[in-house]
């Protein structure tokens, strides 16, 4: 009788051993599935530095690109330069801090904001509504379209030209949005850089390049043997600077700087500086400047 009661309560105790260590497995996993969830819900929520941390830590991350001459590069001395650098060296002149450059590509510019790893991009920044999904525009202080450049010897003057031959676009440009919606018969040979695009085009690995117009036109004005085709193709859009999503404080501040600025004729001098070198008599500055905010047709 004592050996039966002593197995009775062994099996009691093992039943009560196992249903504590469900209990503590069903425990973990409850705690796990809620560090997810939270981690996602961080994940989810944008990152950023406000107007006021900014000017406390008494500097401002903005994101050029260090390729597109004239826009944003890096010259000789490895000093950043251009259209877009001008304009970011006055946003932190009158904001009263340094400056910290780093380099974007253009598919990494949504996500450098995202991930607070820059507090502004002024890198030839297109607004369209899908980027507006995830970052927040100021107002604009450029006009651009699309444009095509090839070579000389064989030069492509309207999109048609293209079908069934090779485009070079940079990858998370209006460009490559641009032909893959309307022109699915155009192969697209995609890059990361600027660099390695023009590259691609000089040693002949596609057929053509298409990308800001502004841009291209200033590179074949430099490059002998290559003639922008297409001067203009798609919609009239606007540069303009990008904050990450919901960041108010910051966005207002340029918001109401660039208004500023066009007491002054800012982005016309920034032109003059910048982009007359190159473009001489080739283009009228109020083709490409905006000046206040406000866009003229």
């Amino acid at each position: 009788m004592k050996k039966i009661t002593v197995l009775l309560l062994t099996l009691a105790l093992g039943v009560s051993a196992l249903t504590g260590c469900g209990s503590k497995e069903d425990s973990s996993s409850e705690t796990s599935k809620e560090t997810t969830e939270t981690a996602k819900k961080s994940e989810d929520k944008a990152i950023y530095r406000t107007l006021d941390e900014i000017k406390e830590s008494g500097k401002i991350v903005i994101g050029v690109f260090s390729d597109k001459n004239p826009f944003g590069y890096v010259d000789e001395k490895g000093e950043y330069q251009g259209y877009d650098v001008y304009f970011a060296e006055r946003l932190a002149e009158d904001l009263g801090v340094e400056v910290e450059y780093v380099s974007t590509e253009p598919a990494s510019r949504v996500e450098y904001l995202q991930t607070g790893k820059v507090d502004i991009i002024l890198a030839n920044f297109t607004v369209t509504e899908e980027r507006a999904e995830s970052v927040d525009f100021a107002l604009p202080y450029m006009k651009v379209a699309l444009g095509v450049v090839s070579p000389d010897d064989a030069l492509i003057t309207s999109p048609e030209d293209l079908n069934g031959k090779k485009l070079i676009v940079a990858k998370g440009t209006t460009a490559e949005t641009y032909f893959t919606e309307n022109y699915p018969d155009v192969e697209l040979v995609k890059f990361d850089q600027y660099t390695e695009t023009y590259n691609a085009l000089i040693d002949g690995r596609g057929d053509a390049f298409s990308t800001d117009n502004t841009e291209v036109l200033a590179w074949a004005l430099q490059n002998d043997g290559f003639t922008v085709g297409i001067t203009s193709l798609g919609d009239l859009d606007t540069i303009a600077p990008a904050v990450s999503k919901g960041n108010t404080t910051l966005l207002d501040w340029i918001n109401e700087e660039i208004k500023s600025l066009a007491d002054e004729q800012f982005f016309h001098a920034n032109y003059k500086e910048t982009l007359e070198p190159v473009y001489g008599d080739e283009v009228d500055p109020d083709s490409l400047v905006v000046e206040g905010g406000v866009v003229e047709e």
